[in-house]
């Protein structure tokens, strides 16, 4: 049986673009992706702040979309979507996205708005775990996914749901609409149901991951970041989520989403099964924790304990925008002023964070 391959690389940041393009090939992206069909470029707006390790680095979006055009994939789309806390045009613009959209001549379409994207309801020909039952009326997706690739531009970092978030969940957004957080209490079940939509409905996918600065601790937005100097390529959603998660110190096959995605034959989640290329992984261990703050000691509460029977009150009706204004006040107001600004401004010393100045 092939082995699934994922190919790691040790970069810099005078080389980084150019280490992008050589990952691509090392992870075979020419035989995961159709040639003639329109790529989607999956940015992963954590936080529309730039805070190092939430978000897609604009060397890694750079890289990858001159490792497409290198391999002759001459048309693509940013698509972005919209969360209750995020400001998708204010995280493009922020995090530099926008200066490579302009030099590269990348169009954008925001999943959000009727003009761009319309939603329509799909039937799932795999077997599903939980999507029906979150979503009794229907299960919905942008039209505009089918019968296109897509490439997934996750960052190296935990998450408090998920331990650890990568490939897979990057789809969360793009394929769920705003009352995607009716599925938080499920979201690894969730994230399983995604990669088998995405599996019918699109014509490639692939993953390059950027671990240049990672994040530890209650992710994916207030972490500690931690320099690395890794990249992460692969066209196994599972298998890069499993060696992520290997090198931040976890077991991939103790992670829900992995092991799910790995016993219905998804993608490969067991290290053994994994082939790496590139690096030398396997003593690599980031000794990560993933740790709580005061928003996900609240989520804990309300989607995890005993007090989980009480979502439906708290989570679809307009009780909702109570957690919505509480996270966004406490993110963008308590701990980015007070924790989150002086440690980007360290960043920006270190030679990542130079390179970022640059863009």
């Amino acid at each position: 049986m092939k082995k699934a391959k994922v190919a790691v690389l040790k970069t810099k940041p005078e080389s980084v673009v150019e280490d992008y393009i050589k990952l691509a090939r090392m992870a075979d992206i020419s035989e995961h992706m159709e040639k003639g069909k329109t790529t989607i470029l999956k940015d992963n707006i954590s936080w529309h702040f730039p805070y190092p390790s939430a978000n897609t680095t604009p060397w890694q979006l750079e890289g990858c979309v001159r490792a497409l055009q290198e391999e002759g994939y001459a048309e693509m789309v940013d698509v972005h979507n919209n969360t209750v806390v995020t400001d998708p045009f204010k995280g493009e613009r922020l995090n530099k996205y926008d200066v490579i959209y302009k030099k590269y001549n990348i169009p954008v379409k925001y999943n959000f708005k009727e003009e761009d994207i319309s939603w329509i309801r799909y039937e799932p020909k795999g077997e599903m775990l939980t999507l029906p039952q979150i979503y009794p009326n229907g299960i919905h997706i942008p039209e505009y996914f089918i019968d296109k690739n897509i490439v997934h531009l996750p960052t190296v970092k935990t998450h408090i749901y998920t331990t650890m978030t990568g490939a897979m969940k990057n789809a969360f957004g793009g394929l769920l609409n705003t009352r995607r957080h009716y599925t938080h209490s499920v979201i690894h079940e969730t994230l399983v149901d995604l990669l088998t939509i995405q599996k019918e409905i699109h014509t490639g996918l692939f993953c390059m991951m950027d671990g240049t600065t990672c994040g530890m601790g209650p992710g994916p937005r207030t972490m500690t970041p931690v320099q690395k100097d890794v990249i992460m390529a692969s066209g196994d959603m599972v298998a890069i989520d499993a060696v992520s998660a290997k090198i931040m110190g976890f077991n991939p096959m103790d992670i829900k989403c992995i092991r799910l995605a790995h016993e219905r034959g998804l993608g490969v989640g067991n290290m053994d099964e994994i082939e790496i290329v590139g690096e030398d992984i396997s003593n690599w261990n980031f000794n990560f924790k993933v740790g709580d703050n005061m928003a996900s000691h609240v989520g804990d509460l309300l989607w995890f304990s005993p007090l989980k029977v009480f979502q439906k009150l708290f989570f679809h009706t307009p009780l909702v925008y109570i957690f919505v204004f509480g996270s966004f006040f406490y993110h963008d107001y308590l701990w980015y002023p007070i924790n989150g600004r002086k440690v980007v401004n360290e960043w920006l010393k270190t030679e990542w964070g130079q390179l970022f100045s640059k863009y």
